[in-house]
């Protein structure tokens, strides 16, 4: 278990209506707002994949944002796949792969 204030961060795959919608700038909003840095990205195959970093608190939060996500997204599932390193600085959107 984590403690509220410890940093850390977790690799996601989210799956759904997540391209074309406007997810990746909404999540660099919601990031900032949460004071969430890492990336996002979409992926060839439509889901979109990103890294959170943050305290347990705030990637929480930022997990749970997501999962209801911009007003024409429609999010099927978020898959934490493992956890990261740490990525310092703003949230930024990555070019897709």
């Amino acid at each position: 278990m984590h403690s509220a204030d410890e940093n850390f961060a977790v690799h996601v795959l989210i799956t759904g209506r997540v391209q074309g919608v406007g997810y990746r700038a909404w999540v660099r909003r919601t990031a900032d707002a949460l004071g969430i840095s890492g990336w996002v990205r979409n992926c060839r195959n439509g889901d979109v994949e990103a890294v959170f970093s943050g305290t347990t608190t705030s990637v929480n939060a930022m997990i749970e944002a997501c999962r209801a996500g911009p007003e024409w997204a429609r999010v099927a599932d978020i898959r934490i796949l493992d956890r990261a390193e740490p990525v310092p600085g703003p949230l930024t959107i990555l070019r897709d792969p």
